[in-house]
C-alpha cells in the first residue's frame, strides 16, 4: 500500500499543477519478472515517475508508452517478452526470462471513477479491498481498465464500463471477488465483456502492517525509520512523555502515553497487527505481555535474551497465568532474525525482516537455497 499512497500523493500534486498523467499497472506476468501483477507507476506528462513496474529496466520505454496513451486518450496494453534473446529490440535489455503485460491508463480528472479515484478510496479507511482491472491480451482489443473496487466493510464502487458488461461477466467477477476476500490472494479469470473475451485481474489490496512498538528509547528510532520506508502504520506506547512525543516520533500514526496495566486497552487489532515490546523496563514489559497474549496479534516480539522471557513465563505462572504452547509459538524472543545484528539499526532490520517473514508465512531462508521459483 506504500506504493499506492505515493502514487495518490503524486497524482494530487500533478493535478494541482494541471499536469496530465497516466497509470501504468503490471496486470499479468508469465515466467520471471522483477515486479509482480499489481505493481504500479504514475507517469506525468513532464516525465516524472512515481512507483515502479520493474527494477528500472522498463521505466524508460514505459514513459514513452504512457505519454502515447495520454496523447491518444485511451488505454493501451504493452507486452514485453523478455524470453526473447533479442530483447534488445525493446531498448531495455531486460534479461528476466518472462513476459510482462503492462496496462497504461490515461487519467481523466473529470471522471469521478478514474483509476486513481479507486486507489484513493482504498486508502480512505483501514480496510481490506479488492480491485478489478479488465484487459485483453489480444492485440487491437478494447482495454477496459480499472473499473471496480470492493471493500470488506467500506463499500462498493464501480465505473460505468463495469455496468456495461454482460450480467454473466459481472456475476463471474463478483463470485471471484468473494474468493479473493476469503483467500487474501489475487487471481485471474476470463470473462466475456459482451463483445469479446477479456481477462480480469482481481487484486487483493492487503492492509499495511499495523505495528505497535512498546517503548520509546533511542533504539526505537531506527525501527520506526525502517517501517516508515515500508509504509507500515506505527503506534508508539510508553509511560514516559519525555520519550514518547511528536518531537521524537513525528511520522508515527499514534502515540499512547499510558500506565502498563492499560497500555493496550484502547487499541484496535486486525489481521496485520503486530507488537514489539522493548521498553527495557521489566515490569512494564511483563504487564504489556500479559495483555498481549489475550489479544489476536499476528506476531508478538519481546526484546531481550531467552532468560528474560523464561523469567516472564515463570512470573506469569506464579500469578496463575499459564501461557499455552499455542500462544508461546506466537511470541518471538529474542526478537529478530539471526543476521549478526549488533547496532540498533541492525537490530531494527532483523526485527522488521522477521515480522515480514512471519506475516508472509516464510522461513527467511536465503533465496539461493530455494529449489522452487520465488513467486508461485
Amino acid at each position: 500500500m506504500k506504493e499506492i499512497k505515493d502514487i495518490v500523493c503524486a497524482f494530487e500534486k500533478a493535478a494541482t499543477a494541471a499536469k496530465a498523467c497516466a497509470l501504468a499497472t503490471v496486470v499479468h506476468v508469465e515466467g520471471s519478472s522483477y515486479r509482480r501483477p499489481g505493481a504500479r507507476m504514475l507517469v506525468t506528462d513532464d516525465g516524472m515517475l512515481t512507483g515502479a513496474i520493474s527494477g528500472g529496466c522498463l521505466e524508460g520505454d514505459a514513459l514513452r508508452k504512457a505519454l502515447l496513451a495520454i496523447a491518444e486518450g485511451k488505454n493501451k496494453l504493452v507486452t514485453y517478452n523478455t524470453m526473447d534473446e533479442d530483447d534488445a529490440k525493446f531498448g531495455v535489455q531486460l534479461g528476466c526470462n518472462g513476459i510482462v503485460h503492462i496496462l497504461f491508463e490515461p487519467i481523466n480528472i473529470a471522471d469521478a471513477n478514474n483509476p486513481i479515484s479507486f486507489l484513493k478510496k482504498a486508502l480512505a479507511i483501514r480496510d481490506t479491498a479488492v480491485l478489478v482491472t479488465l484487459f485483453s491480451l489480444k492485440e487491437k482489443r478494447q482495454q477496459i481498465g480499472t473499473c471496480y473496487l470492493q471493500q470488506a466493510i467500506g463499500g462498493i464502487f464501480y465505473a460505468d464500463v463495469f455496468i456495461n458488461l454482460s450480467v454473466t461477466a459481472r456475476n463471474i467477477i463478483i463470485a471471484e471477488i468473494a474468493v479473493v476476500f476469503t483467500t487474501r490472494q489475487s487471481l485471474f479469470t476470463r470473462v466475456n465483456d459482451g463483445n469479446s473475451e477479456c481477462s480480469a485481474f482481481i487484486q487483493c489490496l492487503p492492509l499495511p502492517v499495523s505495528l505497535f512498538i512498546v517503548g520509546a528509547g533511542n533504539d526505537v528510532l531506527p525501527l520506526v525509520a525502517i517501517t516508515q520506508l515500508l509504509g507500515w502504520d506505527v503506534t508508539i506506547i510508553d509511560g514516559r512523555s519525555s520519550h514518547a512525543n511528536s518531537q521524537r516520533f513525528s511520522q508515527v500514526k499514534n502515540i499512547i502515553i499510558s500506565k502498563p496495566e492499560i497500555a493496550l486497552s484502547t487499541i484496535n487489532i486486525d489481521d496485520t497487527s503486530v507488537i514489539v515490546i522493548m521498553t527495557h523496563n521489566y515490569n512494564y514489559d511483563i504487564e504489556v505481555l500479559k495483555q498481549s497474549i489475550n489479544k489476536d496479534f499476528a506476531y508478538i516480539g519481546m526484546l531481550g535474551p531467552k532468560t528474560k522471557m523464561q523469567r516472564m513465563y515463570d512470573g506469569l505462572q506464579n500469578e496463575g497465568i499459564i501461557v499455552s504452547d499455542e500462544k508461546r509459538n506466537n511470541i518471538y524472543s529474542p526478537v529478530g532474525l539471526d543476521i549478526g545484528a549488533e547496532t540498533a539499526e541492525e537490530i531494527a532490520l532483523s526485527i522488521v525482516a522477521e515480522i515480514k517473514a512471519v506475516l508472509m508465512g516464510k522461513n527467511a531462508q536465503m533465496l539461493r537455497h530455494k529449489e522452487i521459483p520465488i513467486h508461485q
